[in-house]
């Protein structure tokens, strides 16, 4: 009972911070839906039938949508807690090899977060799975369906700020007549820009403040709604029916189809359930829209019918005009702070998707500011934050326009639900492995819905529809150019690894000096040693004494547990003292810079040093043909190993940092004391690790110990290819404008991959390598 009380009240406080985060641009839709409904093909249908039947639209399209889509089915297709277009494609990945990049490998299939759902296959939905993984380029129509999704979600961050601030703000034209557009413009540009300028401080301050607003902005338009019918026409209770549906097209014919584009943005904000699902849990947001967010909505949108059946004229400004005389000003102000919460809900939701985009290798690298110690998905992207600015600004002041904004704001929502219907059809056949019957009729039910409204947004393209759709070809663009590039790259590396055999043809001192440290050679490749090794080995004549080749991967999973975060293996036999590190992160996960890397990276091959030689199944590790097995290594498991003793000693300087690094020169001891002396944290307290007194430890092993202690107080050099990526002569035109222009053009203006990995720019090693694809 206590346990369940406990559940209970977390959940509520949960759903009290919904509020702030995921409702605010569904909350504000009351202020600008009826106005673009009727301000369009339906001005000369502008009567009581009209209304009722455009409140009845209104009505089931909540319902259906939001309520039975999202609430009771969507809401339920989580991965491990995590919700979004990318997290439906990550099910896909775990669940076929539908993903373009072979970096896939049996370990990540043990990863704890990484099976979902029942284990039993469906015949049917087995050979449909097997003919997808067999055609790439149906692969391929996939991850464009999932990018152009998410473009459209980023297309949504442009255009929610525009559209809920200028509407909020026109509000002042009610009661001040003379107040000229322009300056609601202006209001609204300062608004905007104070809105993107106050995003680095962090979206978890702004939503549990401003959760009392949505709240008491809903409790208001819930009061109102239910005033305006009693009052005006207690009689807009029966446009509940149905019938009143066939009653409004049989009176507006054609008009009435193409005010759909008007209707569905009374759903603007609806894929936030399921997109902002990772901060909160599935029975808090059903718990918040069931009991607050759905009784509102209906309530105010049926007394805004209600005061429009009487009063027809009052339908530019139909939410401002059916405010009581009273409470106009207090409403007003309560509107004006929920259009903004409403903004910065999408805005947020905009950063997750590019963070989820840049892990998957779909975007540019860009600066990821982590923005909460405790909430993991709130992030904060200043390129895309002033780009989203610029856009959102260029956008008001180009329409001035509620109706020609609403017309794009309405495709770009209703093509992000479509994708997402696709995509849970495909995860219920092949995440849940449920009857093919039951996925398509999911997925026909749906669509028949959707279909009827994206192609009466289709209709608005020439007005102002247009819009979203070049935001969305822009952005796709750039994510399936990156996607494109990288996936080319990482296939040269993988056709173009070093063999083995000519490595163990140099010997254990691979033909060159082996000089004293550590050199961690950077690689996508989860196998196999990669070609800047060679390039390395064969234009220097020096290497160092232990050699690790990390690979940093994303795997289809939003978060993997610190313990099973490190790979570890041995290339060639152990005389070699080269080993292989797979440093695995979710598409949710923080690569932190946290300056304890390198000593984790020690303490995980020693461990490995020590689990080799007691455990047999690693005893052919030795093999000269193959890379050895590779063992997860706990990282928490790591730092209490018995293989090595830790100790922290404080940094004394450059005095006595020659007594146990005899083999630097004097020069390069003053080097590092001057960069040192630049960063204090970093001189703040240096781990030493020793041998523990055990007589039993096998000699070989203790040696191999000791070489890596003495070759990581030596120091550790970062070894990383400097890519020139160009396509080959051979090439159609297309592909050599997609490589030696798109890609070389974001390659040159997004951060460096030194810079994305936290890697200490004094130890950086860069090896110039032009690639081939």
């Amino acid at each position: 009972m206590q346990l369940s009380w406990l559940s209970l009240s977390r959940n509520l406080l949960l759903a009290y911070q919904s509020f702030g985060v995921v409702y605010g641009d569904l909350s504000t839709s009351p202020l600008y839906v009826y106005r673009s409904i009727f301000l369009g093909k339906l001005q000369k249908h502008q009567n009581e039938i009209a209304i009722f039947g455009a409140f009845s639209l209104i009505f089931w399209t909540l319902t259906l949508i939001p309520l039975l889509k999202y609430v009771f089915i969507l809401l339920s297709a989580d991965d491990n807690g995590e919700g979004g277009t990318f997290a439906l494609y990550s099910l896909l990945c775990r669940h076929g090899k539908f993903s373009l990049l072979p970096n896939q490998q049996a370990a990540d299939e043990e990863l704890s977060a990484y099976n979902y759902g029942p284990s039993s296959d469906v015949a049917v939905s087995s050979s449909l799975k097997r003919f997808l993984e067999k055609h790439k380029k149906l692969r391929g129509v996939l991850l464009i369906v999932v990018l152009f999704g998410a473009s459209m979600v980023i297309g949504d961050g442009v255009l929610t700020p525009s559209i809920s601030v200028l509407s909020a703000v026109s509000g002042l034209q009610v009661t001040e007549p003379k107040i000229s557009d322009g300056l609601v413009l202006l209001i609204s540009c300062v608004i905007l820009v104070g809105l993107f300028a106050l995003q680095h401080c962090g979206t978890h301050r702004v939503a549990f403040f401003f959760a009392p607003v949505v709240i008491i902005w809903l409790f208001s338009i819930f009061f109102i709604g239910l005033y305006n019918t009693i009052r005006w026409n207690p009689e807009i209770v029966r446009a509940i029916s149905p019938y009143y549906i066939i009653k409004f097209f049989k009176e507006t014919g054609k008009d009435g189809w193409i005010s759909l584009g008007g209707v569905l943005l009374s759903i603007t904000g609806t894929e936030a359930m399921f997109a902002d699902l990772g901060h909160f849990t599935a029975f808090s947001i059903r718990l918040a829209f069931g009991l607050a967010i759905y009784p509102c909505l209906v309530v105010q949108y049926m007394g805004q019918a209600a005061f429009l059946s009487k009063n027809i004229s009052s339908i530019p400004n139909s939410f401002y005009d059916s405010i009581p005389g009273p409470v106009f000003w207090p409403v007003f102000v309560i509107a004006t702070l929920a259009a903004i919460v409403g903004s910065q809900a999408i805005i947020t939701a905009t950063f997750s998707i590019v963070k989820q985009c840049n892990a998957l290798g779909c975007f540019p690298r860009v600066k990821i500011v982590h923005t909460s110690k405790h909430i993991y998905g709130q992030v904060y992207i200043p390129e895309i934050n002033w780009i989203l600015m610029v856009l959102t600004l260029s956008i008001t002041i180009g329409f001035r326009d509620t109706t020609l904004i609403g017309n794009a704001y309405g495709l770009a929502c209703m093509t992000v639900m479509f994708v997402t219907t696709l995509l849970m059809a495909l995860v219920i056949l092949f995440a849940w492995q449920r009857n093919i019957l039951f996925a398509v009729a999911f997925l026909l039910f749906f669509w028949s819905i959707e279909v009827v409204y994206v192609s009466a947004a289709l209709i608005k393209v020439p007005q102002g529809g247009w819009v979203p759709v070049v935001l969305s070809c822009i952005f796709m663009a750039i994510m399936f150019i990156w996607h494109y590039g990288t996936r080319k790259k990482y296939n040269f590396d993988l056709h173009n690894k070093v063999s083995l055999k000519w490595i163990l043809g140099l010997g254990p001192s691979l033909g060159i000096v082996r000089v004293p440290g550590i050199g961690l050679i950077y690689s996508e490749l989860a196998t196999g040693v990669p070609a800047i090794f060679s390039h390395f080995v064969t234009n220097l004549p020096a290497f160092h004494q232990v050699l690790v080749f990390v690979c940093v991967k994303s795997v289809p999973v939003p978060f993997v547990a610190p313990e099973e975060r490190f790979l570890i293996g041995r290339v060639c036999p152990r005389s070699y003292r080269m080993y292989r590190c797979i440093i695995r992160y979710g598409y949710k996960d923080i690569q932190r810079d946290d300056g304890y890397f390198e000593n984790q990276l020690i303490q995980s091959i020693a461990e490995f040093i020590q689990m080799e030689s007691v455990e047999p199944q690693f005893t052919n590790s030795e093999s000269s043909s193959l890379d050895g097995r590779m063992a997860v290594i706990s990282t928490n498991t790591a730092q209490s190993t018995s293989s090595l003793i830790v100790s922290e000693i404080e940094d004394l300087g450059l005095s006595n940092l020659s007594s146990f690094q005899s083999g630097r020169s004097i020069t390069l001891q003053s080097l590092r004391s001057a960069y040192e002396d630049e960063n204090p944290r970093v001189r703040s307290r240096r781990v030493r690790f020793q041998l523990p007194q055990n007589q039993g430890m096998d000699p070989a092993v203790r040696d191999e110990l000791m070489d890596l202690i003495q070759a990581k107080e030596a120091g550790v050099a970062y070894i990383m290819g400097h890519s020139y990526v160009k396509a080959r002569r051979s090439s159609s035109f297309l592909k050599r404008s997609v490589i030696d222009i798109g890609y070389s053009f974001l390659r040159k203006n997004c951060r460096g991959p030194a810079v994305a990995l936290n890697i200490p720019h004094i130890s950086l090693i860069e090896v110039g390598m032009i690639y081939y694809v």
